[in-house]
This record gives C-alpha cells, sequence and structure tokens, in this order.
C-alpha cells in the first residue's frame, strides 16, 4: 500500500488509523482520563483514588483500573500489603496529553459555562 491509501499510519491526520481510534477511547471513557490525571501525580491506593474523584463508584473504578493494567498504562503493585497503582511508562508518556486537554478545558470552560455548574470545579 502506498502513503495515500495507507489508513493505519499513526502520525497522518488526513488518514484513519486504528491505533489513534483505540487510544481516543479509551481515554473517552467515563472516567478514565480523570483517573489518568490523577495518577499523574504518584502511585494512589484504591481509597486515594476514590477519595480523589467523587462520583466514581467502586465498581467502575476497578474495571477502569483493570483496562488499564490490560493496556499497560497502570502497574498494581502491593504496598504495606496496599494495593497501590502507579502510572507505567506508557502511562506516564501520557502526561503532554493530559495537561494540554487540561489547560484547554482551563482556557474554556468559562466560554461554555462548565465551571459554573453544581459540582464542576478544576
Amino acid at each position: 500500500m502506498n502513503d495515500a491509501t495507507d489508513l493505519t499510519t499513526p502520525g497522518r491526520p488526513d488518514q484513519y488509523c486504528p491505533v489513534f481510534q483505540h487510544v481516543v477511547e479509551l481515554l473517552g471513557r467515563r472516567w478514565t482520563g480523570v483517573i489518568v490525571r490523577v495518577l499523574l501525580l504518584g502511585p494512589a491506593r484504591f481509597s486515594d483514588l476514590r477519595r480523589a474523584i467523587p462520583g466514581l463508584s467502586d465498581r467502575l473504578l476497578v474495571e477502569r483500573l483493570q483496562e488499564l493494567e490490560h493496556e499497560h498504562l497502570v502497574a498494581r503493585a502491593l504496598v504495606d500489603e496496599t494495593p497501590t497503582y502507579s502510572l507505567t511508562e506508557r502511562g506516564e508518556d501520557l502526561r503532554a496529553t493530559i495537561d494540554s486537554i487540561t489547560d484547554h478545558a482551563s482556557r474554556w470552560a468559562r466560554a461554555c459555562d462548565l465551571a459554573e455548574r453544581p459540582g464542576r470545579r478544576c
């Protein structure tokens, strides 16, 4: 296949890329981006994550952490017999992406009145 018809090439915004689609859909799942954002601050126990993300159920947090582990973005380790979650190198590599989304949200929240909605805070 030549470049003009290669639909799987990352880095070609004019072409469809299933790898890009997979990552966007993964990060776009409810709460996933927020979990990654919290873990960018450092390793956290399950209870730390629950406290840091109001409204996130235990069941959904478990599900998302398992998905992130499966994708090799998060590692689970026992620290003093307590499960602790941290980003892997692959997960840490999302820092610039998450920072960029955070900056965008900060700049445009007022334009959309998101910041003034009840329960919304950054």
